[in-house]
């Protein structure tokens, strides 16, 4: 009888995880489609939004030609959801402070890593995971 309950505990925290994730990715997915609409593309930089629900990837990118000499193209946001359900930020080039709207949103810090720092300085961050 242990290993049954033992392989149903395994099961449930399974889909405990997976319900995470799934949240946690519609929470960045609505975070980022928001920051997106903040950045209209101009007739000179195209603004682009990109998302893989499937893999847990999200960004947005700027790309095009300044006065025909100058390429832009930048990532200035990226952020990650992980199979365990953690929350990296991999760029936050906004002004916007993206990890406190991701807790206002229902993410707690401890399930959002600052990925954009060195481990080293994650450790000095407070409540926000580590990895």
């Amino acid at each position: 009888m242990g290993h049954f309950l033992e392989k149903a505990k395994i099961t449930v925290q399974s889909w405990v995880t997976m319900d995470k994730v799934t949240q946690h990715k519609k929470i960045v997915r609505e975070l980022v489609e928001y920051i997106a609409a903040l950045c209209p593309t101009d007739e000179v930089i195209e603004n682009q939004l990109i998302t893989d629900d499937e893999h847990g990837h999200y960004l947005l990118c700027a790309v095009g030609w300044e006065e025909n000499d100058y390429r832009e193209y930048a990532t200035f946001l990226h952020i990650d959801v992980k199979t365990n359900g953690r929350v990296w930020i991999q760029r936050d080039g906004t002004d916007l402070k993206v990890a406190l709207l991701l807790v206002e949103r229902g993410i707690p810090k401890s399930e959002i890593v600052i990925g954009f720092r060195a481990p080293f300085r994650r450790q000095l961050m407070g409540e926000y995971a580590i990895e």
